[in-house]
This record gives C-alpha cells, sequence and structure tokens, in this order.
C-alpha cells in the first residue's frame, strides 16, 4: 500500500480532533465525530492545438457533528487551533440545542464497531506528482492525433485529477486517515458540413477511474480512440436517422452505466424512498413497504452496492459515520431487497447495522446518505458482444452516454448515447443518429433477457452526482456487463425537438 501524503501527516488534525471530541464529552454529548479533510483538484482543458485553461485548488475544513438533548447539531471551520475545533464543537451542540424542540423523537444511531486504520486507494501514480507539462502535452497529443484525420473541425479534451485525505474520529473510539484518488479524461469531437451548417460530435468512452495518472498512459488506450473516432463521426455524419418504433437494444456499459445511475441507484436510496429528500430531484417509487416484494426485473438481474469494488469512485474503506466498507444486494433474483443506508436510518427502519452510505463532498458539509458503487452484475454464461447481437433480427446496438432525463420519482426515462449500430438478422449493418430509448424503469428492466459474461463487464461512472440542500456533488462509478433488452420504445430526438 502506498503511503498517505505526507503533507496530509504534517497538518495538526488529531490535536484538533483530541479537542473537539473532549469538548463534545465535556457538555455531554452523547455521540460526537470529528472529521478533516484536504481535498486537492486540478481541471485541464484543451481545444484544438492550444491549452484553454488549467486550474489546480485545495480546499482544507473540518467539522464536527454531535447528537446533544437527543437532536443533531452540525459546525465547521478553517481554522486550525485547538480553540477554535473548542468553538466549532461549541457551535455544533448550540445548532443541536436549538433543533432539540423540534425532534419528534431523540436520534439514536446504529451500533458500529471501532476501528483504528489507514486506507489508501488503489493507484500507481499520483497525477499530482506529474509535471503540469507532461499533462498538457499528453491531452495536446491525443487531439492532434485526433485532428491529424482531417475528417474533423474541431476537438476539445478535459481532465479532472482528485486527491482527497480524510481523517476521522470518534467518541466511540474509531480513529481513522485515508488518501482516495480519481481521475477522469475525455475527449469530443465535432465534424460541421459548412455547406448546411449541420454538425455532429462524438465523444471518446474513457469512463473515470479510482486511479492515477497510469489511468491515461496505461489505462484506456486514448491514443486508439483517437484514431478510430474520427471515421466513426464522418460515418455518423451521413447516416440515417432511427425511425421510432420498437426496438431489441443491445447496451454496452459506457451507457448503462447512467441508465443504472438514474434508475436504481437514486431509486434506491433509503431517504428517498422515505420522503426525507425530495427537493434535489424527487423521491423514489420504490417505497419500503415495496421491500422484498417488488418485480424491478428480469428474474436473473443481480445488483449490487459496494464500497469496496477495485478503482471504484465510491471505494472507501470506511465512510463519514466510521462505517467499514461492504458489498450488499440491492436487487437479487429481479427482487428489491436492499436499499442504501446510514446509521440512524438503519437503527430506525429496522435494518440493524448501516451499510456505510454516509459521505459530504468536504471538510465543510454534513453527511448525507449517498450513494456506494451500484453495479449490475455479469451472467453465469460468459456470453459476449457476438452472442447478444446474434439474437436480434432488427435492433440498435448504443454505445456512450449522453443525455438523460427521469422523473422526480425516478419511474419515467429517456436516454440517448454516442453511438448507435443498426443490428439486422443478427449482425451490424451501419450507424444510426437521432437515438434515445424510452421506458419505466420497471418496464426497462424486466425487458431485460440476457447479460454478457464478466469478460464484458465495466465500471463506468461519474465525478458529480449532486443531492442535498445546500447541494453536493459525489463520485460513484456503476459496473455492468454489455445487456440485450427486448422491444424498447425508441424515439427520434430530431423529430421530438422539432415539435
Amino acid at each position: 500500500m502506498r503511503p498517505i501524503d505526507p503533507s496530509f501527516l504534517d497538518l495538526p488534525f488529531r490535536r484538533l480532533g483530541e479537542a473537539a471530541l473532549s469538548r463534545a464529552r465535556d457538555l455531554g454529548a452523547t455521540y460526537a465525530d470529528f472529521r478533516f479533510e484536504r481535498d486537492r483538484a486540478q481541471g485541464i482543458s484543451v481545444r484544438d492545438t492550444s491549452l484553454e485553461s488549467m486550474v489546480t485548488s485545495e480546499t482544507l475544513a473540518y467539522s464536527v457533528r454531535v447528537i446533544f438533548r437527543g437532536a443533531w447539531g452540525f459546525a465547521s471551520s478553517v481554522t486550525l487551533t485547538p480553540d477554535a475545533a473548542v468553538a466549532t464543537t461549541d457551535a455544533a451542540a448550540e445548532v443541536a440545542a436549538t433543533l432539540a424542540s423540534l425532534n419528534s423523537e431523540p436520534v439514536e444511531l446504529a451500533a458500529e464497531p471501532a476501528y483504528q486504520d489507514t486506507y489508501v486507494s488503489g493507484f500507481e501514480v499520483d497525477p499530482f506528482s506529474v509535471p503540469d507539462e507532461e499533462k498538457v502535452a499528453f491531452l495536446l497529443a491525443v487531439n492532434e492525433k485526433v485532428l491529424a484525420s482531417r475528417k474533423v473541425d474541431h476537438v476539445d479534451f478535459g481532465a479532472s485529477l482528485v486527491l482527497e485525505n480524510k481523517y476521522f474520529a470518534s467518541q466511540e473510539g474509531t480513529e481513522t486517515t485515508q488518501q482516495r484518488v480519481r481521475v477522469q479524461g475525455e475527449f469530443d469531437a465535432t465534424k460541421i458540413d459548412h455547406a448546411n451548417g449541420a454538425f455532429e460530435t462524438m465523444r471518446s468512452c474513457a469512463l473515470p477511474r479510482g486511479r492515477g495518472w497510469e489511468h491515461f498512459t496505461a489505462g484506456f488506450d486514448y491514443l486508439a480512440a483517437a484514431e478510430e473516432i474520427p471515421g466513426l463521426l464522418e460515418e455518423k455524419m451521413s447516416a440515417p436517422s432511427v425511425e421510432p418504433g420498437r426496438y431489441d437494444l443491445v447496451i454496452h456499459p459506457s451507457n448503462l452505466w447512467l441508465t443504472i445511475h438514474e434508475s436504481i441507484g437514486h431509486a434506491t436510496e433509503l431517504d428517498r424512498a422515505l420522503g426525507y429528500e425530495a427537493a434535489y430531484a424527487g423521491t423514489s417509487f420504490a417505497t419500503l413497504d415495496k421491500l422484498n416484494s417488488l418485480r424491478y426485473g428480469a428474474p436473473f438481474m443481480h445488483v449490487t452496492g459496494d464500497r469496496t469494488v477495485e478503482h471504484g469512485l465510491a471505494t472507501v474503506a470506511y465512510d463519514d459515520e466510521g462505517v467499514a466498507g461492504q458489498s450488499w444486494d440491492l436487487i437479487k433474483d429481479g427482487i428489491l431487497t436492499g436499499y442504501q443506508l446510514n446509521r440512524q436510518m438503519a437503527l430506525k427502519e429496522g435494518f440493524g447495522r448501516s451499510n456505510g452510505c454516509a459521505f459530504a463532498e468536504s471538510g465543510s458539509h454534513v453527511p448525507l446518505q449517498r450513494m456506494p458503487n451500484v453495479s449490475l452484475q455479469p451472467g453465469a454464461k460468459d456470453l459476449d458482444l457476438d452472442d447478444l447481437i446474434g439474437g436480434v433480427e432488427n435492433g440498435i446496438y448504443v454505445i456512450g452516454d449522453r443525455s438523460w432525463s427521469i422523473d422526480m420519482q425516478r419511474y419515467n426515462f429517456q436516454f440517448t448515447g454516442q453511438q448507435f449500430w443498426r443490428i439486422r438478422n443478427g449482425r451490424l449493418d451501419g450507424q444510426l443518429k437521432d437515438v434515445a430509448y424510452q421506458a419505466t424503469t420497471t418496464d426497462f428492466w424486466n425487458s431485460m433477457e440476457a447479460v454478457g459474461g464478466p469478460a464484458t463487464y465495466v465500471l463506468g461512472g461519474a465525478f458529480n452526482c449532486g443531492k442535498g440542500q445546500p447541494g453536493q456533488i459525489a463520485p460513484v462509478s456503476h459496473g455492468a456487463p454489455i445487456a440485450l433488452f427486448r422491444q424498447v420504445n425508441v424515439l427520434n430526438t430530431a423529430q421530438e425537438g422539432a415539435q
């Protein structure tokens, strides 16, 4: 395991934590935790052959959370002195005292063992150790390869790099130090018909990872994509527009991850199912009364939540309540069997232990129930793309994510993509464009007829899942195999837009 960044270990987080927790005990708090976090981030953007922007930032803050007089209290600070930590604890207790009269019942938490541990995520090259000139040169080299084809007019490449350090300590005896690295980068090529002004775009399917700079140099093959995409984009430009109707869909993980995120990931957040979270993107149709009875999808459908998968964006050893990372079933044999929990909801709703789904965007944010890695598991049979396409007479193969929409209960949705290939009689037969697929969540997942084997499994995801008020973002991954869906409604986005 790589060591924790020494510059983080030089910070006085233990001294501040001891001061904060000691003050919480003196005040009579029944629970208290202290969380200290430093986040380094860098965004790089190049257009064609020029650097457009490079922004590097660092945020550092700590927070104290208490249960005092039966209510939650929270406060944060950026002042790195023991006196400030004590004052922050006093402020958190004051918040709790103010809220206590509004509580219908005292806050209680599910039990969790105490841990003393250090964790570093799986990466090889710290992206912040790579010279900026080298990173920019890599992005520009990919752009130049795209432009060298002379088949596209413009190409934009953006990269985001994050190094997250976190210290957590609680009155229960837990003390953990964690370091996570995550990266994402993708380029988008544009081709213009200068005769009529029409244009098409195509983006690389480089999905984000909990890895270091090696993701760019030895992970996703950006140079191969730079060579392939200009020709695909040129073909897409002249491809026929899809005829609306019902088609069998073979969906690649680079598209299916987002459908999982919106129709399963958010739908199985227990605070949404209970109605606690409603203002930001709504509640959920998958309410608690449907647990262990709702036919979510096909009988072989198996979806897990986890904090443990290698290189997952939501992979941690411990969440922001000190709960150890776990893996559990959300959907098993097509039936809704679980939710995402924090410690308070786990106890209140009778689930017992939390499954570690508390997360805060930074040291100055309060932990919310946030999504773990939520993934559709591959099948036992070693089916590949050819196997799935071979069983389709009239269908579409969908690659890459693009725009999407879903209603406020995570039920009615529409998704588009980057590439669409017509399937005729078990073979690919050229590209289509203007494709969107539309369904309800349960109709869609019940239409799934087959999933690919482990060799087709790919981990997708996003840096910027939003939730809460004030809003917070969180990174999350979603794995999936290639999957076959029967008779899904397909819309023509050009026709829909013209109406």
